[in-house]
């Protein structure tokens, strides 16, 4: 009995077909053979309409609230309000705002806090931010609560406040001068000392809260990099100048925006404390839109001036970016 001759495997009759079957099921790195592709014409699998349907209230809010609105105030600043009829004006209104020597008075009032109040509470907040990262300091936890209270005011509370203090007749800040042998500051009444008495009320209100950002960001900067500068023979001045100021450059450049944001958008704090006044001294761009809208009842020439803060706030920003922003 002779034993069974083993299967040969087959073999491709033609050299084309040798070809065609080694390239016919290409493997991938691992052995496997690719997924097949789908063929021409097949159907892609639907898209399911439930992750829409979730976000699909946001989106009715955002363009209810927030697209309309704008919309509307844009179709709003090109007419103008006469006897309580609404006459469409063009371009009319933001021609208008070239001329008007109380927008220009706003704009130079705004001006003037921004590039006064703004570096130095900055200023202040950085010193604060790094006062607070001290392994010397003890109690910086209560402390950093204590600077970030004043945030949690409410801004029309704390302007009553400051109008109190600061009062001329009976503040307490006067009381406090007049018992060191000084005489009463007019801190309200006079265009100089309001705009000084405006720029306390912001510096005490933001302080903190700039700081508590600053000082976020500065325990992120490796302790590595003030043990290389300590090495290399750097005092503290230029360890904060070479490795803190760096370090703090992306929080700086946000502390920056938001504040000269805030700064063009200035309303409560004037109006509580002044009104604008005196003598349209803290007539801020928020102010003088309040008093269009809501005083005359010229809401297109509000819409307007609304229109020209955002140009202005989306310029200023991009500046600072161009500036504070990271260099390639």
């Amino acid at each position: 009995m002779t034993p069974p001759t083993p299967p040969t495997p087959a073999t491709p009759a033609t050299p084309a077909a040798a070809a065609a079957a080694t390239t016919a099921t290409p493997s991938t790195g691992r052995g496997a053979a690719a997924p097949a592709r789908p063929a021409p014409g097949s159907r892609r699998p639907r898209r399911r309409p439930a992750p829409y349907l979730f976000v699909l209230p946001a989106l009715l809010l955002f363009a209810v609230f927030k697209l309309y609105p704008i919309g509307s105030s844009f179709v709003l600043s090109l007419h103008r309000t006469v006897g309580g009829t609404e006459t469409f004006v063009g371009a009319g209104n933001y021609t208008r705002l070239l001329h008007d020597p109380l927008f220009r008075t706003a704009l130079g009032n705004t001006a003037v806090i921004l590039a006064v109040q703004v570096p130095l509470m900055l200023a202040l907040a950085t010193g604060l931010a790094v006062a607070l990262n001290s392994r010397l300091l003890h109690g910086r936890s209560i402390l950093r609560l204590g600077f970030f209270l004043p945030v949690v005011t409410g801004l029309v509370a704390y302007g009553i406040v400051f109008s109190v203090l600061l009062n001329k007749d009976y503040g307490l800040v006067n009381w406090l001068l007049a018992r060191v042998g000084a005489g009463p500051v007019p801190w309200l009444t006079d265009p100089l000392w309001a705009k000084v008495s405006l720029g306390l009320a912001l510096t005490w209100h933001y302080t903190g809260y700039n700081a508590v950002i600053l000082l976020a960001r500065l325990q992120s900067v490796p302790a590595e990099l003030y043990d290389a500068a300590a090495v290399d023979g750097a005092g503290a001045w230029q360890a904060f100048r070479h490795v803190t100021l760096p370090g703090l450059r992306p929080a700086l450049l946000l502390t920056a925006v938001l504040s000269t944001i805030g700064t063009l958008q200035l309303f409560d704090e004037p109006y509580v404390l002044t009104g604008g006044g005196p003598d349209n001294a803290t007539l801020t761009i928020g102010v003088y839109l309040y008093q269009n809208a809501f005083t005359y009842f010229d809401f297109g020439y509000a819409s307007a001036i609304a229109y020209a803060l955002a140009v202005l706030i989306g310029i200023l920003g991009l500046i600072q970016f161009r500036v504070l922003g990271e260099k390639e």
